[in-house]
């Protein structure tokens, strides 16, 4: 379920890990509302935050090391799925949407719907929805729910320190004493609201994917997918209501039959 913490993609590991520790320790070495409160003794939201920036951190392990749902081999589990497929377009007349399996050109595995072979990871994934280079790892089927989870806890962390360094900052005479006086303190929160602003903008830009119940790949590139090349500008065969794609994104662990989805909602009366 998870790859080698020591294999590809542990220099950005640790990368992340110590600028996110630093800048921490930044927020506590310098005036900041958390430091003042921890010499009063008031330790509550020192506290609160420290977790907090745990919490951040171990979740970034867990998506950066955890499978995001590839696909190994071609019994079992793809049978099952196949012969649902199959047994579905048995049913139906045969249309625009009727597609023939496909077998995956790299790794010679029968892909599921929704699943594309990654480059960097040499493995095809089910519900691919892009390759991170942020955690070194594919977003699937497996690990897209608790992505979403960390931008979300990534996003409290960075907006509750940029507040911290906002307070930590010094009143001086002049410009080059202001600058000497903070100047740590100011490049740190240059870093944390760049950081702030780009997870704001992919945390929003994840939540209304999943709300359609797309991936960023069928987004980007759903001229070339031939499961929807086929279908209208605005139709989304795996859109099932805003509210449930939410449902069955957030709350729904099981996996999916894209197929039955894809069928069943191609012979919707009009």
């Amino acid at each position: 379920m998870f790859k080698n913490v020591f294999g590809s993609g542990f220099l950005v590991r640790t990368a992340h890990v110590i600028l996110t520790w630093v800048i921490t320790l930044i927020l506590f070495l310098h005036d900041t509302d958390l430091r003042k409160q921890e010499e009063t003794g008031e330790l509550t939201l020192p506290v609160l935050f420290v977790l907090l920036v745990l919490v951040s951190v171990l979740l970034y392990f867990a998506v950066s090391l955890m499978d995001p749902g590839f696909v190994l081999s071609d019994d079992c589990d793809l049978q099952f799925t196949l012969g649902i497929a199959e047994e579905t377009q048995d049913m139906i007349p045969q249309t625009t949407k009727s597609i023939r399996p496909r077998r995956c050109g790299h790794c010679l595995v029968q892909q599921p719907m929704r699943s594309k072979h990654c480059q960097t990871c040499q493995h095809c994934v089910r519900r691919y929805d892009h390759h991170c280079p942020w955690i070194e790892n594919c977003i699937g089927e497996r690990n897209h729910r608790w992505f979403v989870l960390y931008l979300a806890v990534q996003l409290v962390v960075l907006l509750w320190g940029l507040y911290m360094a906002w307070s930590g900052f010094s009143h001086a005479p002049t410009w080059q004493l202001w600058l000497r006086t903070n100047g740590v303190l100011l490049g740190a929160a240059a870093v944390v609201a760049v950081l702030s602003l780009t997870v704001l903008l992919l945390l929003g830009s994840h939540l209304y994917l999943v709300s359609l119940n797309t991936t960023t790949w069928e987004f980007m590139s759903r001229h070339r997918i031939s499961y929807l090349k086929h279908c209208g500008v605005d139709e989304n065969p795996f859109d099932r209501g805003t509210l449930r794609n939410l449902w069955g994104f957030f709350c729904v662990w099981e996996p999916v039959v894209w197929e039955h989805v894809y069928f069943k909602q191609g012979n919707d009366p009009i």
